[in-house]
């Protein structure tokens, strides 16, 4: 059984070669806001909430829990990844109790900062709970994320409906799940 609360939280900051991963800080609450206000992120999300409703509800430090990085270039905040536990809504549960999330502001799309940051955190996952496989889905319209979940080494499980769309769900271990 997956157990985030087991794993010393939060880490010492994640370093790759252009990012920083680390706690949430104060300083990200507008980052926050924006992600989840805007239209474009959320294409394949849902609706975004309206900005004067996060303006309201954003704590002062946003996404203080286990699994929720923030990702940072030249010390600004330019995305959030999540390990969460998988919610499986009549999916596959045995298929691994964590999920990856990411969302990334717009303009830090198309220059491999969603590869390099959820890399980082899958590293730091198979370290913290090694052989514990992640879950991930993504709606199959979503090019972009798709194109991630084969970079990162995800294999497709299923498809299924929902939402009025196709939706992908993958899954990823730090060893071989199946053999």
């Amino acid at each position: 059984m997956t157990d985030l609360g087991l794993v010393v939280w939060p880490p010492a900051p994640i370093r790759t070669e252009r990012l920083v991963l680390r706690e949430s800080e104060a300083r990200d609450r507008a980052a926050v806001i924006e992600l989840n206000s805007s239209p474009e992120v959320n294409t394949y999300l849902g609706v975004p909430r309206p900005r004067a409703e996060l303006e309201r509800t954003v704590p002062e430090v946003p996404g203080q829990r286990r699994g929720w990085f923030v990702a940072e270039l030249d010390g600004a905040m330019i995305g959030t990844i999540q390990l969460k536990p998988h919610a499986p809504s009549n999916h596959r549960l045995e298929a691994g109790e964590t999920e990856l999330g990411y969302l990334f502001l717009s303009e830090a799309w198309g220059h491999g900062y969603a590869t390099e940051a959820c890399t980082a955190a899958l590293d730091w996952f198979a370290g913290a709970l090694p052989g514990e496989p992640v879950v991930l889905y993504t709606q199959t319209a979503n090019a972009s994320s798709m194109r991630l979940a084969a970079k990162l080494g995800f294999t497709e499980v299923e498809r299924f409906e929902a939402w009025g769309a196709e939706q992908w769900f993958g899954v990823w271990s730090s060893v071989t799940l199946f053999g």
